[in-house]
């Protein structure tokens, strides 16, 4: 197997046009270095924490969208139940239980391969799947955590639509 060459050359950074998408919506947003940014946006159910990381061994602009989720022992079993349904539902990225901390978020990654940067319309398409993602599924997760329910309950209950009006 020959060894995959990755394209070095850019003529600019790819966290570049993600800086310019939060600065001209006027989010609050840090550059920590070269390849992270984290954007905080408000959504109606959460502040959201929005890490984006540019992975060059990859060329990959990966994002991940926390939200504040404390996480009891006892109802870990059945939050990963939760995320795993709702995983199977989701066309882009996926939800995760981060570790030690144990942080709900979604996660996305955007190939950049030979060089190609991104456009402000993908840097916004990640964004917006994100917190979409993060707002459809937050009261499932509350629902799981703080009262009690089943992950089947918790999803059905946040998936369920009414249709025609009153």
């Amino acid at each position: 197997m020959t060894p995959l060459l990755l394209h070095e050359d850019r003529a600019e950074h790819p966290l570049d046009e993600v800086e310019r998408l939060a600065a001209n919506e006027h989010w609050v947003f840090e550059r920590f270095d070269a390849d992270e940014m984290c954007v905080s946006v408000s959504g109606q159910w959460a502040d959201y924490q929005i890490a984006f990381t540019w992975i060059p061994e990859v060329e990959a602009l990966h994002i991940a969208c926390a939200f504040d989720l404390k996480v009891q022992e006892r109802r870990r079993t059945e939050l990963l139940h939760l995320v795993s349904m709702i995983n199977e539902q989701l066309w882009v990225g996926h939800f995760d239980l981060w570790g030690a901390e144990q942080v709900a978020m979604y996660r996305h990654a955007l190939l950049l391969t030979g060089g190609t940067m991104p456009a402000r319309a993908q840097c916004e398409m990640l964004m917006k799947s994100a917190i979409d993602a993060c707002e459809r599924h937050y009261q499932a997760f509350q629902f799981v955590l703080w009262a009690g329910k089943s992950a089947r309950e918790a999803l059905d209950s946040v998936l369920f639509e009414t249709e025609g009006e009153a």
